[in-house]
């Protein structure tokens, strides 16, 4: 049904203070896909995952070339037709699935009128027809209200339902091909367990064929017949999916399949906590909307605190609360033996340097027209008036602890990987010499072989300068990897609370059970065993 021979995409690179050169992104991969089959692409960012996935219905974004090779399409080449093949072919013969819904819907426009848009357009079905078949997909979807909720907005729905509804998009069109990027990385791990379960059986009931393209191995064993391991844009391995897993032949797929297996021995709590929240309450909207309800949790010195839930569950609130850009209602936060005031613009410079942030997003954190070295050498200068070469030699120091080098110093964020991004972040906070360190879902937007360095590193860097860690993420593989203590956290409040070992051993609430069955695990039927065995539904849900 799609052959891809040989191909060769390339794009021309400008980096700064150079001339223009020619990048290949994809270099030679061929691939083969029948009828109701699905296909995993995996590999970290980079690959070339999603360029050979929009590769088959003939597209390069942002200024991408395919220069080389053949795209047959039930037997026929779509690049040798022209633009008019390929405005035949896209959204009737194979449709795509993107990373964000939320990006991709028109907020403007109700849900119905965007799913059933490319049937209408490609003269597939009448509007009657199409609508009719939409809510019936929007049923198999296991979306609520489905011959309503086509009347809502994008705005209207969870991230998770949206996802759901641009699959229902992508099926109305009866194409023989879906190209899925990415399609529950940005998903909660509850709400990514229905997404799986709904698109799998969408796959199965319509006989339509599908790439899977993902950087995580535990999700694409759950709905691949066959996985191909690609890196810096070939082919690195090509097999059935129980075989790429249970006995890959090469050594980066090897990499790929042992990525979990961080062990982080718990450490005995000291009697008395480096950080101490009581009996705290927040709210938005000028009290009207609470999003914390009555969170007492403690941080001991040199230790890590994980806390962990759903979007929506408080856990970015909480660290927002603690470093006083939303100053609480009512309860009180102690750090260091004193009492911190409520709004940021209250506290000592002391207070400021003690407690150090890293975001989620590190592109966004970190300024596009700041070096490397003066990203680094704020901090140095704004809280111990470092200057001159006292300041680059401390930078010099900050990057060799994070295992980058002095040759970073000079570079710019758009020069650099996701995971050397947050590395530099992560030099920046402890640039202050913080005694806690909140990070926000740090690993969360990274691949998991650049997650799992930046955990060793995180841990290793906790050893050498006795740092504490509030852990903000919603991966109970993260928190079995770094944490000393767990807070799970749901609808604003502390539902289970104690040492790594307490909150992992049965009995679980309803909850917590939730949240640990929902870790994909490196098992073929793993998906169809952990819907079974929930106890309730997900928020998200």
């Amino acid at each position: 049904m799609l052959e891809i021979r040989n191909l060769k995409v390339e794009a021309t690179a400008y980096s700064p203070g150079e001339k223009p050169r020619n990048v290949t992104i994809v270099d030679g991969v061929s691939l083969l896909l029948k009828p109701g089959k699905v296909m995993g692409l995996i590999g970290e960012s980079g690959a070339g995952k999603s360029t050979i996935g929009l590769s088959a219905m003939g597209y390069g974004r942002g200024g991408v070339r395919i220069t080389g090779g053949e795209i047959l399409l039930n037997g026929r080449d779509i690049l040798a037709g022209g633009a008019q093949t390929l405005r035949r072919v896209r959204g009737r013969e194979v449709c795509y699935v993107a990373q964000s819904a939320a990006a991709a819907f028109n907020p403007a426009h109700r849900l119905m009128d965007q799913v059933v848009e490319a049937a209408l357009l490609h003269g597939v079905a009448t509007r009657a027809e199409a609508e009719k078949r939409a809510v019936a997909l929007f049923k198999k979807l296991s979306l609520p209200d489905p011959e309503m909720i086509g009347q809502r907005f994008p705005h209207q729905v969870s991230g998770g339902q949206l996802q759901r509804v641009m699959t229902a998009m992508a099926l109305c069109s009866e194409p023989d091909l879906i190209v899925f990027d990415e399609p529950t990385t940005a998903l909660d791990v509850t709400t990514q367990i229905d997404v799986l379960a709904a698109i799998k059986d969408a796959i199965r009931d319509t006989d339509v064929a599908a790439l899977y393209i993902t950087h995580d191995l535990a999700v694409v064993a759950q709905v691949s017949d066959e996985i191909m391991v690609l890196k810096d844009g070939k082919t690195v391995e090509l097999g059935e999916t129980r075989q790429i897993i249970k006995a890959p032949r090469m050594d980066y797929t090897k990499a790929l399949v042992s990525v979990r297996s961080i062990e982080h021995e718990e450490k005995v709590t000291t009697p008395k906590p480096l950080l101490s929240v009581q009996h705290v309450t927040a709210a938005y909207g000028g009290g009207a909307v609470k999003v914390l309800r009555d969170v007492s949790v403690e941080v001991h010195a040199g230790q890590t605190l994980a806390v962990v839930g759903e979007s929506g569950s408080g856990k970015s609130t909480l660290g927002r609360v603690i470093t006083g850009l939303l100053p609480p209602i009512s309860g009180c936060i102690n750090f260091a033996g004193r009492a911190l005031m409520p709004g940021l613009d209250e506290r000592s410079k002391d207070d400021l340097r003690e407690l150090q942030m890293i975001y989620q997003m590190a592109d966004v954190a970190m300024n596009p027209r700041q070096t490397v070295g003066a990203i680094i050498g704020r901090p140095l200068e704004f809280y111990f008036g470092m200057r001159g070469k006292q300041r680059d030699a401390r930078v010099a120091e900050l990057l060799d602890e994070i295992e980058m080098g002095k040759g970073f110093i000079d570079r710019y964020p758009a020069e650099l990987s996701g995971g050397q991004k947050q590395r530099v972040c992560i030099a920046r906070a402890l640039a202050a010499k913080p005694k806690l360190i909140i990070c926000d879902e740090v690993t969360s937007a990274l691949d998991p072989l650049v997650a799992d360095g930046i955990l060793k590193l995180l841990l290793r860097l906790q050893k050498i300068e006795d740092v504490a860690y509030l852990f903000i993420t919603h991966d109970l593989a993260t928190v079995k990897a770094i944490a000393d203590s767990i807070a799970v956290m749901y609808r604003g409040e502390v539902v289970r609370y104690g040492s790594k070992t307490k909150v992992l051993t049965p009995p679980f609430d309803a909850y917590t059970d939730l949240l640990l069955s929902s870790v994909p695990e490196m098992e073929v039927g793993w998906l169809e065993h952990a819907i079974d065995g929930r106890r309730m539904e997900s928020a998200g849900n």
